[in-house]
């Protein structure tokens, strides 16, 4: 039941994304003359359902495209991440030796710097942008599949089917490929599920900051950023947004908890 309840609620926010231009066509559209209005259904003269903030711009069709900025930083930059972290982890799990004591001491070197303040460092840097906010959350998040990968190849190299491979010829590129990644798929896909809520938990932090996409972009963070300063007064400008970013990480982590139970060969034999 909750992992059903989580695609519901990551079904409604990729609907809501994709169809952002036809739901609210002018996030950024300003009626000053209409600043601070409250929502509607809460004493708001001008049928705003959220409200408005400090420029008059609708609360509601911020969010809707804030939505698409958010879950395409925590698709794609999972699918870059991935891609890296999966690569690396399959390579030193399977030829070892120099090629793990390589990658496994760069994972470990940078597991040790926290990742936000590297992450900060890097877009203060960079021209901010969707893209490079992208390359950075990656750059800063591949080890977390590369040590899962290495840990799951590691117990599969030893099998007797990957054995049996070896025995009929079978070279390393057909053996990773056949039968080391699918039977390492379960995992991946787990913690692949898991990532994309941190990763827009870590773009909403840096648009929060200041640092991550252009201000004239409409993200859940920075909308929170906005209305620190009206909390008092106009607390609808922070706290939907806010709520957004809890309700998606909290629909992420639901469908990966399911996807967990559901893959765990302990779980299907119960």
């Amino acid at each position: 039941m909750p992992g059903v309840i989580g695609i519901g609620i990551l079904t409604i926010l990729i609907l809501a994304a994709i169809f952002a231009d036809l739901l609210a066509p002018t996030p950024n559209a300003q009626e000053l003359l209409q600043r601070l209005e409250a929502p509607s259904w809460a004493g708001g003269q001008h049928g705003y359902v959220l409200g408005t903030d400090s420029l008059g711009r609708d609360i509601l069709a911020r969010m809707i495209h804030g939505a698409r900025v958010s879950l395409a930083v925590g698709l794609l930059g999972v699918a870059l991440s991935g891609g890296i972290g999966i690569t690396l982890g399959l390579v030193a799990g399977y030829l070892g030796h120099r090629w793990d004591r390589v990658i496994m001491r760069t994972a470990d070197v940078q597991q040790a710097i926290p990742a936000l303040v590297l992450a900060v460092a890097v877009a203060a840097v960079l021209k901010p942008s969707t893209v490079n906010l992208i390359a950075i959350l990656a750059v800063t998040t591949w080890f977390t599949f590369t040590r899962v990968v290495r840990a799951e190849v590691l117990a599969l190299r030893e099998m007797l089917f990957v054995e049996a491979a070896r025995v009929v010829g079978a070279n390393d590129g057909r053996i990773i490929a056949r039968h080391i990644l699918p039977n390492a798929a379960a995992s991946i896909i787990v913690i692949a599920t898991l990532m994309v809520g941190n990763l827009i938990l870590f773009e909403a932090s840096l648009s929060f900051l200041g640092v991550g996409v252009p201000v004239t972009t409409p993200t859940w963070g920075r909308m929170v950023f906005d209305g620190i300063e009206y909390v008092s007064t106009a607390w609808w400008i922070a706290l939907f947004p806010g709520f957004a970013v809890m309700l998606t990480v909290l629909a992420t982590n639901l469908v990966g908890d399911w996807l967990r139970d559901a893959l765990d060969p302990r779980q299907r034999r119960r």
